[in-house]
């Protein structure tokens, strides 16, 4: 019989959940496994893999015994917690050269992120746009801080971690461009203003900005903006904004 309360929460701390008890495992580099697991859920993992998560270029020769401790352990307290389903709870398998972990659709945060940002996006390209928000920042409210941010990330979480924040980061933006066709132009203020905080050298965001204060009657201070943006790019990377910024200056200014 499946264990329909199991989730495993990724997109922040990462989390293990049965029903309301918190399971996950307290050993760092335990963790570490378990993240690459759910990073690449229904699929194989080499054991190289993990190895050069763990260790990088330089694992010590026990490596291989003792990911295979490791694994062990994570058995042990899907065992003990019940995390897996069916009478002989099998989650975690063994796969010559490494382990899959087994999981249902929708038990691990990152699957309803990937539809919901899949759907909006559909949605987005359709022109239905008050769907396409709803489903984006469905999507983006999954997101309780960075992925995986309780984990230590070695070379191969650190490359899936970059990923997931560009997606994240995609989908912000479509999120964004829906709701300007729909007019919340004044909704967006707010926000843009953090998210320009956030991200001083994305001149998406700035452009963004400038173009909501002035459609709220606001052109100085989406002048001002543009001024911002100008000498941070000056300072950090000794450039000026994109010809698509310097032409909505123009207009401002006009």
């Amino acid at each position: 019989m499946e264990n329909q309360d199991v989730t495993f929460v990724t997109l922040g701390s990462l989390r293990v959940w049965n029903g309301g008890r918190d399971c996950t495992p307290k050993t760092p580099k335990v963790l570490q496994v378990l993240a690459l697991l759910l990073m690449r859920a229904n699929r194989a993992v080499q054991t190289e893999s993990l190895i050069n998560e763990l260790w990088g270029d330089e694992p010590p020769r026990s490596a291989l015994t003792t990911i295979q401790t490791y694994v062990y352990q994570l058995r042990r307290l899907i065992e003990r917690e019940g995390l897996g389903d069916g009478a002989d709870g099998n989650m975690l398998i063994t796969q010559s050269p490494g382990y899959i972990l087994r999981l249902r659709p929708g038990q691990v945060d990152l699957d309803s992120f990937a539809e919901l940002r899949r759907t909006g996006r559909a949605h987005f390209m359709q022109g239905n746009f008050a769907e396409a928000s709803a489903n984006l920042r469905a999507a983006l409210a999954l997101w309780t801080e960075n992925a995986l941010a309780n984990v230590k990330l070695g070379p191969q979480l650190t490359a899936h971690v970059v990923d997931l924040q560009e997606q994240r980061r995609t989908a912000l933006q479509m999120a964004i461009e829906a709701e300007l066709e729909l007019g919340m132009h004044r909704e967006l203020v707010g926000e843009l203003r953090s998210t320009v905080a956030q991200y001083p050298l994305d001149e998406w965001f700035h452009q963004r900005l400038m173009q909501v204060l002035d459609r709220c009657g606001r052109r100085s201070d989406a002048l001002g903006v543009y001024h911002h943006l100008r000498r941070t790019l000056g300072d950090e990377l000794g450039i000026d904004p994109s010809p698509e910024i310097q032409e909505l200056h123009r207009q401002l200014l006009e």
